[in-house]
């Protein structure tokens, strides 16, 4: 369901759906994932009325309870209380809800922490999101380097932070990766800025290996190739087929939807040419390579009657599914 007006919704938050829904599409939800939100509205309100609590119990134990009864029936999304932020946010400006209390940082480590966040905020102008992705990723690289006094940072060199990004990494996938040396250098800078490393220590941080197309497929090995082709079964029309769109992709290094787009009167056995549709709406001419030549329509099993399109679906069907 991707209708928000669809969700229905009783309980004690019954009252709060509608305005909920305005507010989400006004800073930019889209419908689906309006609908979303409104459905964990709807079960948050179902199981507060089960527990015979109103809205101002959600405090931070209850959305924790809340959200482990979620988990245990099974629920395979917004299955944490970060889902459950923007409802709250609402509710709170409602006045429905507590404000939520303020972290009080508790060691030197979390108060950098916190100077840090602010910095980012208000001196970079970053999002709340981006700073909080910020702040978790670099919290591990200062939890063992600031000791109870507050320092530890100043003995700070470029092999502690090469080091740490060396045992961070290969564990991280590349995006996670390439956040974590992102947020270590603007932390370096700042510390810089504030006055506790001498010098910036951000050119230290080495930087992710992610080549553009790095992630590109291989191509097949020509003893592959062959059992590929090999394992087309061409004493049927389908096996026939298979095999003249394998071998237009091997031979001619088309694109599939260049493939499908062949019609019968784009291959000119005669001249040995066939005319390829591309992207954008380009056509061209390439000459068909000695071995694909040799193969005439009845070898391919190309000359269907009853279909134009040279790679036509064998059930018939013209579905793009089946292309």
């Amino acid at each position: 369901m991707r209708d928000p007006s669809r969700v229905r919704v009783s309980g004690p938050l019954e009252e709060y759906a509608s305005g909920f829904a305005v507010e989400l599409a006004r800073v930019g939800y889209t419908r689906n994932t309006t609908a979303c939100q409104l459905r964990l509205l709807a079960h948050l309100s179902s199981w507060l009325a089960g527990r015979g609590l109103d809205p101002a119990g959600l405090d931070a134990a209850a959305v924790e309870e809340f959200f482990a009864a979620r988990r245990a029936a099974g629920h395979t999304t917004l299955r944490s209380s970060r889902a459950l932020e923007p409802l709250l946010a609402h509710l709170r400006e409602l006045g429905v809800v507590e404000p939520a209390a303020a972290v009080v940082a508790t060691t030197p480590a979390e108060e950098l922490l916190e100077r840090y966040r602010r910095y980012l905020l208000v001196e970079r102008g970053l999002a709340t999101g981006t700073v909080r992705g910020y702040v978790d990723i670099i919290r591990p690289f200062l939890a063992g380097r600031v000791m109870a006094d507050g320092s530890g940072l100043e003995r700070l060199a470029a092999r502690d932070v090469s080091a740490f990004v060396l045992a961070e990494c290969p564990g991280r996938s590349r995006g996670s990766a390439k956040l974590l040396v992102t947020a270590l250098r603007s932390l370096l800078g700042f510390l810089h800025v504030e006055g506790v490393l001498a010098e910036s220590l951000s050119g230290a941080v080495p930087s992710v290996a992610g080549w553009r197309l790095a992630g590109l497929p291989r191509g097949l090995e020509p003893g592959q190739a062959r059992r590929l082709l090999a394992g087309c079964d061409r004493r049927t029309t389908a096996g026939r087929r298979d095999f003249a769109i394998l071998t237009l992709l091997l031979r001619l290094c088309l694109r599939r939807g260049e493939v499908a787009r062949l019609q019968l009167g784009d291959v000119d056995w005669r001249s040995g040419e066939i005319v390829i549709r591309g992207k954008g709406s380009r056509q061209e001419r390439l000459p068909l390579p000695p071995m694909s030549a040799k193969r005439s329509p009845a070898t391919c099993g190309a000359a269907v009657p009853r279909a134009r399109r040279a790679a036509a679906c064998s059930c018939g069907s013209r579905r793009r599914t089946c292309r």
